[in-house]
């Protein structure tokens, strides 16, 4: 049997979170080939041989048409995001490889995964869904339920993908509609990848969904789960061994919010919390998490507002011609957002006057 593949998808300053995860991959699965996606350029001031790391795919390494324009239509979430599909493309073309697994940088490992690659290895993809079992109250079904008609039925925090047929089919379907589609628009249906994994049971066949509660536990799905035990004999969730958690949300304070309020008095749960909380306590004074992200700013250092590349997104005039858009030389995108985007463009002249 070939390699399994575990990547995850970050911009260098994201490199802390994704310590944590690889770690507990290599932890339970030393078997596994550890991948990370580096949505950002290479940086000398990283040396990933000294991560827990076996291979690093930059933006730069990827097949992706008309690159340098299409990475200005995206924020780091956008682009780390985008860049999942094409990660998964290149692994199921691998000789060596046989299954593909992907990991949010801020999810960690709690126990081995052995039924899940079983269940993998009867499918061609595997999802886990954001809930499992029906809300009981209003106020969860309003933050919970319909979320996750808003995001997506999936999570996308975690996907796995064995090289078959079908399973190639639909990786190549995902990227082809990534390229054009992927971004935080929910008015408009969109929400990153998350939304367009809703069909794939409808096109694609031998998709399994992972309903087991130890998969992907969440704030949004502790209403529901019982997550019990401790750091020193491990966490359950309804009786089985947790596989991995999904720490969303952890560093504007949102998860710690969440899951108190989804979870109260749940012991088991503050402990979780409290653990990756004193993991993160020196995540900030790295070095490494205060590198600028390489597609943030114009050549000039000014940062990129978001409704630039919103607009250079939805105008194809614009991208025939300024072909390089992070070029600030005069007579550049930038120059034409300041000068004549306010004329064209409402949202920058409100922003010019604030």
């Amino acid at each position: 049997m070939g390699k399994t593949v575990a990547f995850t998808s970050a911009a260098l300053n994201y490199l802390p979170k994704v310590r944590k995860l690889c770690t507990s991959i290599k932890r339970f699965h030393p078997e596994f080939e550890v991948v990370l996606a580096l949505a950002d350029e290479r940086h000398d001031a990283v040396d990933f041989s000294a991560e827990p790391i076996d291979r690093v795919v930059a933006l730069g390494d990827l097949d992706i048409p008309d690159r340098r324009r299409w990475t200005y239509f995206h924020t780091i979430v956008e682009l780390a995001t985008a860049i999942k599909p094409y990660v998964l493309v290149e692994m199921l073309a691998r000789d060596d490889v046989d299954r593909v697994l992907y990991f949010d940088p801020d999810m960690v490992l709690f126990s081995r995964l052995d039924d899940l690659l079983a269940t993998l290895d009867a499918s061609n993809v595997v999802l886990t869904p954001h809930l499992t079992v029906p809300e009981t109250s209003l106020e969860s079904v309003r933050d919970n339920e319909i979320a996750a008609l808003k995001h997506g039925v999936y999570n996308l925090g975690f996907l796995g993908v064995r090289d078959e047929p079908e399973g190639r089919r639909f990786a190549q379907w995902w990227a082809d509609r990534i390229y054009h589609f992927c971004v935080a628009d929910i008015p408009g249906g969109l929400f990153t990848d998350q939304r367009w994994i809703d069909l794939a049971p409808a096109f694609f066949d031998g998709v399994g969904i992972l309903k087991s509660p130890r998969f992907n536990v969440a704030t949004w799905n502790l209403t529901q789960r019982r997550l019990a035990g401790d750091l020193d004999g491990g966490f359950t969730v309804d009786g089985e061994p947790l596989g991995f958690y999904h720490f969303t949300g952890f560093d504007s304070g949102a998860h710690r919010a969440m899951a108190t309020k989804n979870a109260p008095g749940n012991a088991a749960v503050d402990a979780l919390v409290d653990w990756y909380a004193n993991e993160a306590r020196f995540d900030a004074d790295e070095p490494v998490a205060a590198l600028p992200w390489a597609f943030g700013a114009y050549s000039d250092g000014t940062k990129i507002p978001l409704e630039h590349r919103r607009i250079y997104r939805a105008r194809p005039d614009l991208q025939a011609a300024f072909p390089d858009p992070f070029d600030a030389r005069p007579g550049g995108l930038k120059d034409w957002m300041t000068q004549q985007g306010p004329l064209e463009h409402a949202e920058l002249a409100q922003k010019k006057t604030r």
